[in-house]
């Protein structure tokens, strides 16, 4: 649900360990068939990925559309690097540049890209409708922009767990600490009218992980939010949110979610808008 980017002033909550990109990587495999069908840009295009963090929605960018001029932006330039590596090695023949810059104050002219993809970086920014109102600036009248982002009030999971549900509103708490909104999905397409995006249309985008679809309970329940959950422990339990014991029992229900007998379901928000002639 996250990128490791704070593009802007906002603070990434998760942290820029390895274990948090390889949980990025992993997070965007999994989902990959979920949340980029649908999204393919001609060959020539010039296409902006805001806030592309380690590259792990770049990958799937790329190969999806091969053949376009591919810009991607962050404000991280470690997080590039490991961008520009991860790319590197799957997908070697894709040409992108790789720029560092903040989305509050981008180093492109006016209308420079026919198309933007911002995904998993909204949810991090103080001022997300700004952010929003300044990639209009770099985007050509009547070029698109796709944004994607989840909400983790529509987490929800068998069995159920009261100390489950609240680490997971320990973290709700913590980003909106930093400065960001872990519940911003349900407000996505207000957000993007309230820029100034004309035709906005927003799909929720489902997962649903149970027995019968391991590989997506190990993969996103387990290895995706339920890490995300786990990775804010320590910072839970010193703003004194949790105690010890209480958050690792909330840690310990949402493994069950992904073993047998369990399920777990979260949905995501798909926007698209077009930048007004």
């Amino acid at each position: 649900m996250e990128t490791t980017t704070t593009t802007g002033s906002g603070r990434y909550v998760h942290g820029y360990s390895g274990r948090e990109a390889r949980r990025l990587g992993d997070q965007a495999d999994a989902l990959a068939a979920l949340l980029h069908d649908g999204t393919a840009y001609p060959a020539g295009s010039r296409v902006l990925e805001a806030g592309c963090g380690v590259g792990a929605q770049t990958v799937h960018l790329v190969s999806r559309s091969p053949g376009v001029r591919l810009t991607a932006v962050d404000l991280s330039g470690a997080s590039l690097d490991q961008a520009r590596a991860r790319v590197a090695a799957s997908c070697p023949e894709a040409a992108v540049e790789w720029r560092r810059a903040d989305l509050r104050d981008l180093p492109f002219p006016d209308a420079a890209f026919d198309h933007v993809f911002v995904c998993f970086v909204l949810e991090h920014l103080p001022d997300p409708r700004a952010a929003l109102a300044g990639l209009r600036r770099v985007l050509r009248p009547g070029g698109t922009l796709t944004a994607i982002e989840g909400d983790h009030g529509s987490a929800f999971f068998h069995p159920d767990s009261a100390h489950a549900r609240a680490a997971i509103a320990h973290q709700v708490v913590l980003q909106a600490a930093a400065g960001g909104d872990a519940l911003l999905g349900r407000r996505l397409g207000p957000l993007l009218a309230e820029a100034g995006y004309a035709r906005v249309g927003v799909v929720p985008r489902t997962v649903y992980a149970d027995g019968a679809r391991p590989d997506l309970a190990r993969a996103f329940t387990r290895d995706t939010f339920t890490a995300m959950v786990e990775s804010v422990r320590d910072e839970a339990v010193a703003a004194g949110l949790a105690t010890p014991a209480d958050f690792d029992r909330g840690v310990a229900d949402l493994h069950r979610a992904a073993g047998p007998g369990g399920t777990f379901h979260y949905t995501f928000f798909k926007a698209t808008a077009v930048n007004p002639q």
